[in-house]
């Protein structure tokens, strides 16, 4: 055993003295001596997020590291340990690639999402996570069971420009606008809750209007910032897509109301003054969560939606759905949603539905199009 011991002590001894080792050694002591890079260079280098992407990063030369976040705030955070989201949307959408000790910038945003997180900026620059692909730093509290651990960040510092002043989406924010007097047709769609059919009806319905030779503008005006809604429905056929990013927003949870109408007012004036004929905007989540209740039930979105489509994943939520937003004096067009792809399921909602039920086919058909555009002003 003595024997034994001492080879494997020689053995030892000759791999830390071998040549490899040394040049390894010297490599790593002359990056640890080289200068310290910039903030500016730092930044320059991050993975930064799809929802930064109206920022001008350029203009972040420093970090503030005792500050308290706020909404909308840019940090550059540490990756350190990846969890659910290990890819990050870039401002072109691309999903980036995590790994950990990468730096990141990212903004500061409240989540709601049933399926996914619920998530809140924190009151410090303490440990949080990554909330949402799309780049939203929070601190998680709730996790769907489905989820897997949030991806954890280290916040190194909120990101200032020369004069101390944080960067923050508002400050590259559309220039804001009242709802206008004269403006094109706006269909709204709703949904029952997150994932139930929401956005591909909208994109369907998009499609549909261009079909028919319309100019369309869309807009997404809650939720939480991402690209892959914006990006369907320019695939869908949108001449202009905005949402509530361009209005300086990272996301809407926990927005007073007031901000949710005027987010809604400058993408919908925004996207008139573009030429659209014919507007399809889509609001986030279900009827009972906070900002989307609100919202409709306010007089502002009667003036702000011609006719409104409403998702459902099956027919008892179709029908509740329609009865509730027709009882708030709605003009819903139309039921639609998840609950489309199941012949029962649509024959169910169509014995007990007071809408009419319309699929994705049909959604996309002109003739379709052109039906529910006479159904509004």
């Amino acid at each position: 055993m003595q024997f034994a011991h001492t080879t494997m002590k020689l053995h030892d001894d000759s791999l830390s003295a071998s040549p490899l080792a040394a040049r390894e050694a010297a490599l790593v002591a002359a990056l640890d001596a080289r200068p310290a890079a910039t903030v500016a260079e730092r930044l320059q280098r991050a993975k930064r997020a799809h929802t930064t992407r109206r920022v001008a990063l350029e203009n972040g030369v420093a970090l503030l590291s005792e500050a308290a976040p706020r909404a909308g705030d840019l940090v550059l955070a540490r990756v350190e340990a990846l969890g659910q989201h290990d890819k990050l949307q870039d401002p072109s959408g691309r999903r980036v690639h995590l790994f950990v000790g990468d730096e990141i910038v990212v903004a500061y945003g409240n989540r709601y999402a049933p399926s996914q997180f619920e998530a809140f900026v924190p009151g410090d620059l303490g440990a949080c996570h990554l909330a949402a692909g799309g780049g939203i730093a929070a601190r998680v509290v709730a996790a769907n069971s489905r989820m897997d651990e949030p991806t954890a960040l280290t916040p190194l510092g909120l990101i200032a420009d020369a004069r101390g002043e944080r960067l923050n989406l508002a400050c590259a924010a559309l220039p804001p606008r009242e709802l206008p007097a004269l403006r094109p047709p706006v269909f709204a769609v709703l949904g029952a809750s997150m994932d139930s059919g929401k956005t591909t009806a909208a994109a369907a319905l998009i499609r549909g209007l261009s079909r028919l030779g319309l100019r369309v503008g869309a807009a997404k005006v809650t939720g939480t910032g991402a690209s892959g809604d914006p990006y369907l429905f320019r695939d869908s056929g949108a001449h202009e897509v905005l949402d509530f990013v361009d209005a300086g927003c990272a996301t809407t949870y926990l927005a007073p109301h007031e901000q949710i109408e005027a987010i809604s007012a400058t993408l919908i004036a925004h996207l008139g003054e573009v030429g659209s004929e014919v507007i399809v905007v889509e609001v986030a989540d279900g009827l009972l969560q906070r900002e989307t209740r609100a919202l409709l039930e306010s007089g502002f979105s009667h003036r702000a939606f011609d006719g409104v489509l409403f998702a459902a994943a099956d027919a008892l939520g179709a029908a509740q759905g329609v009865s509730w937003l027709r009882t708030r004096g709605h003009n819903v067009l139309a039921a639609t949603g998840l609950m489309t792809a199941s012949p029962l399921a649509r024959r169910e909602a169509e014995e007990i539905c007071e809408a009419a039920v319309r699929g994705v086919e049909q959604l996309e058909s002109p003739l379709v199009a052109a039906e529910l555009r006479a159904r509004v002003r």
